[in-house]
């Protein structure tokens, strides 16, 4: 049974990836993030210096405790970011700001911990098949400035267990030809072509750079919201088969993803990317690569998937939930 004590609040809690850091307060059990603020970390030369500035500017009384979940795998102390350059002791942070506890979890870690607690108005479901069990693992994968993947798996008193792991760096697989060129240039470019590499915003201009190189065509300089752009504006045919490129390896390896844990009770898709790209995750391969798995395709098929969409990052509320689970 998890016990809360009132008196560790308010409780300060942190998601905190390769692009932003964002930080929140909750001031009672149950409550949701107060006093929100977003921070690009290119701002800040390190975790704590990033931090103690949002410590600073609270308006209320100094958090005891905190939680953050970040986009690194987390074993031991030393925390070493893998798509940016912070690198930092937990332990030194935890004195310098003055904590009783300060608990550092992988982003995906603490985003599943808010799965059973987010709202209807927060998931838009992908496509109509699929019916979830109660009682079976749930899956989670995310493509923002990287891949994130964790799940959910129940344990025998019937309480969801959080999984850490670092399952965006597994091997991405092709269905096609086409698919076959693209990644052997990943794989050439980056030694080891990773679902990563791909599912991720740099991996839109990787895979753009790909096409226009087996294509033997010019590039032009685009970052991941240009390829975005021209791909929802038309203007670019290779922009348009990036993104469709991008919703089918995304759903391989939520399909795969689905098989490894067994997930019958749904699998979700977080990150920062998806939602920017509107309905066309509708439209996309992606639920038809989810279940095309062979003699499992009917397995798969009553799978549900989801898409979070919640404007506050729900993954500040599993932050704060692993203070009494973890």
């Amino acid at each position: 049974m998890t016990v809360t004590h009132t008196s560790s609040f308010p409780r300060l809690m942190g998601d905190v990836g390769g692009t932003n850091a964002r930080f929140a307060v909750q001031e009672a059990p149950g409550a949701q993030p107060t006093q929100v603020v977003t921070y690009p970390v290119v701002d800040y030369p390190n975790f704590d210096d990033c931090l103690e500035a949002y410590v600073g500017q609270l308006a209320c009384a100094r958090p005891r405790q905190a939680a953050v979940g970040i986009a690194n795998p987390i074993v031991g102390d030393h925390v070493r970011m893998t798509n940016f350059h912070w690198a930092f002791s937990i332990e030194a942070v935890r004195r310098r700001l003055g904590f009783e506890r300060l608990l550092l979890i992988n982003d995906f870690t603490a985003l599943a911990l808010s799965l059973p607690v987010l709202k209807p108005e927060h998931l838009k479901r992908i496509g109509t098949a699929g019916t979830a069990d109660p009682k079976a693992a749930v899956g989670l994968l995310g493509p923002g400035t990287g891949l994130g993947v964790s799940g959910l798996l129940l344990d025998t008193a019937g309480r969801y267990v959080p999984l850490g792991g670092e399952g965006g760096h597994v091997s991405l697989a092709s269905a096609n030809a086409r698919e076959d060129a693209v990644i052997a240039v990943l794989r050439r470019r980056f030694g080891h072509a990773s679902a990563e590499r791909a599912l991720q915003g740099q991996g839109l201009v990787s895979m753009y750079e790909a096409l226009c190189e087996i294509d033997g065509a010019g590039a032009a300089s685009l970052d991941p919201a240009g390829v975005t752009a021209a791909a929802i504006s038309g203007s670019d045919a290779r922009c348009v088969e990036v993104v469709e490129l991008f919703f089918a390896f995304l759903g391989s390896v939520a399909g795969n993803l689905a098989l490894t844990l067994g997930a019958r009770g749904g699998v979700y898709v977080g990150g920062g990317i998806v939602p920017r790209l509107g309905d066309w995750i509708e439209r996309s391969s992606f639920r038809e690569r989810f279940i095309a798995k062979g003699r499992f395709r009917d397995y798969l098929d009553a799978i549900p998937t989801w898409l979070i969409q919640a404007e506050t990052s729900p993954a500040l509320i599993g932050a704060a939930n692993a203070l009494d689970q973890l």
